[in-house]
């Protein structure tokens, strides 16, 4: 157990610097290249200053505007349930999301765009309970979520839907799901000049297990992100962005982790390139009863990377 327990102190450091240099140079290599995101319309914009850096903030706040980034948040947790007698145990993890907004057909207002945001988690040390009163901490990665969402043009409305596909990535059981999936993902929200909100579910559809696994129970669960941003002055805002999970499969007290939290962002200029932090709190007021998370510390940064794809895939006026 205490070998365990280095090893997993181990991996958080090595794995917490190597994601930082990765994370830093991404960030100054955008920067050095010294191109500048798309306008809402479509176009090439120039370089933002003022006043811009806060428009471009909050058009990261919906899931569906077209601005390229890449979303890097570093979570600390804190689980506790009937496995270890409501002692915590605190775990590390990092969810690394590339934004990847591409224009279908149209222009300006009348654009329908193609979203994807790849979820790609990185358990740094997670708590495992291993029998009454026993835990390892382990690092892996896990499964990787791809939504593939289509949005039409609707005027301060958040509209969009698609499938979403569960890839079976976890270099440890305890942390996927051993099969492929496949389900709706479907985007809802409203935006105006002070506050942007709406919802973000997925249910994803066990269709396959991969390798050994041909006897893992089809997967049948939900991610529900439900956000709210109020824009303050100077690039700053306050909400919440907490993520609902639902388990059908699990057994009853252990099928929701319901968290509800507060969040403070700020969207600035790094050299050349804008980057929006986020540092936020969560507590689950519905937890799993055996053994889920109750508490969370986030931290993000979300640094904005030049549009791949400016014109659309099937042209269009």
């Amino acid at each position: 157990m205490n070998l365990s327990k280095h090893t997993g102190a181990r991996v958080v450091r090595q794995s917490f610097v190597a994601s930082a240099l990765l994370l830093a140079f991404m960030t100054f290599a955008t920067a050095a290249h010294g191109q500048e995101p798309r306008s809402q319309s479509g176009a090439a914009a120039t370089a933002p200053e003022g006043s811009d850096v806060a428009e471009t903030g909050k058009k990261l706040s919906n899931p569906l505007s077209n601005v390229w980034a890449l979303f890097t948040e570093f979570d600390t947790n804190f689980s506790d349930g009937n496995a270890n007698s409501g002692h915590k145990k605190v775990g590390s993890r990092m969810i690394f999301q590339p934004i990847i907004p591409m224009p279908l057909f149209g222009k300006g207002e009348k654009a329908w765009g193609l979203i994807t945001r790849p979820t790609i988690p990185v358990l740094f040390s997670e708590p495992v309970p291993g029998g009454p009163g026993k835990f390892f901490h382990e690092a892996s990665l896990g499964d990787i979520q791809v939504p593939v969402v289509i949005s039409p043009p609707v005027k301060n409305w958040i509209l969009g839907a698609g499938p979403t596909f569960l890839f079976p990535t976890a270099t440890k059981k305890e942390f996927g799901r051993q099969q492929y999936g496949v389900g709706p993902a479907v985007v809802v929200g409203h935006y105006n000049e002070k506050v942007t909100m709406g919802v973000f579910p997925q249910y994803f559809f066990g269709i396959g297990s991969r390798g050994p696994n041909r006897g893992v129970e089809k997967a049948s669960y939900l991610n529900l992100l439900y956000f709210m941003f109020y824009n303050l002055p100077n690039a700053w805002q306050v909400g919440f962005s907490p993520n609902i999970t639902y388990d059908r499969r699990a057994s009853s007290g252990n099928k929701w982790n319901v968290p509800i939290g507060f969040t403070v962002w700020k969207t600035t200029k790094v050299g050349n390139t804008i980057t929006k932090f986020e540092f936020g709190v969560e507590y689950s007021v519905v937890r799993q009863q055996d053994f889920g998370q109750r508490f969370a510390v986030k931290f993000s940064v979300i640094p904005v990377i030049p549009s791949l794809i400016r014109n659309p895939l099937f042209g269009g006026k």
